[in-house]
């Protein structure tokens, strides 16, 4: 992790996400409150049990959302793109976090001190409203991509991963996975060996295309089938 403090607050592109009813001189203030950090890939943001001191967004990169089980297993809770928020459901409601965040690439985190974020709640109707906004609408999206990867077999479960890398993730048909088969396995709560055979029988079906890491997508409208019907 690097400390990257400098403040750009008044140009960064998030400000049009969260802070847009703050004023200059509150964007100014906020600067104090304000720190950067680079996270290199695997990179631990937080994890499970650390107190929660922080209103966090992801920068740049890409983070994982998970949990460890008893048995020490991950269960990936969600996949987090840029100007979404990493790590701020629980924010008012809990002193610890419940889950942990890591990097699956190097990514960027914007962190501001919580009290600070707690008083502009108070103090600015607006802001307030929109921050509840935004929390609404990232805790909709991991519960509705939750069930609609629970509804879907092994195949389609696949599918729909896939289809998330390349349409909301990367926008491009051609990619690297950013994470391992076995994260995959646990994101769509399958074996590893399941998910491998799966991506095999795609690139059999010349649906995709693999080259270690790298994924082209060649017939997206049967992997859109198969997801859909999946």
């Amino acid at each position: 992790m690097i400390d990257q403090s400098k403040c750009q607050c008044s140009d960064c592109q998030f400000r049009n996400v969260a802070f847009s009813t703050l004023a200059d001189s509150e964007i100014t203030t906020l600067c104090d409150y304000h720190k950067e950090y680079s996270y290199n890939r695997g990179g631990i943001i937080h994890k499970e049990g650390d107190p929660i001191q922080e209103f966090k967004y992801l920068k740049s990169g890409l983070v994982k959302v998970y949990r460890t089980s008893a048995v020490g297993n991950e269960q990936i809770i969600a996949i987090t793109k840029p100007f979404e928020f990493v790590s701020n459901i629980s924010i008012f409601s809990e002193e610890r976090y419940k889950y942990s965040v890591s990097a699956i690439e190097d990514s960027v985190i914007c962190s501001i001190k919580l009290d600070y974020i707690r008083s502009l709640v108070l103090g600015h109707g607006n802001f307030a409203l929109e921050l509840m906004t935004r929390l609404s609408q990232i805790t909709d999206k991991i519960i509705l991509q939750t069930l609609d990867i629970r509804n879907r077999n092994l195949a389609g479960r696949v599918a729909y991963i896939l289809l998330y890398f390349t349409n909301d993730i990367y926008k491009s048909m051609v990619f690297n996975l950013p994470v391992s088969r076995q994260e995959i396995a646990d994101y769509i709560s399958m074996s590893t060996a399941n998910v491998i055979r799966t991506l095999s029988e795609f690139r059999k079906e010349g649906i995709i295309k693999l080259h270690g890491k790298t994924v082209e997508i060649v017939d997206i409208g049967k992997l859109e089938m198969i997801s859909s019907k999946g």
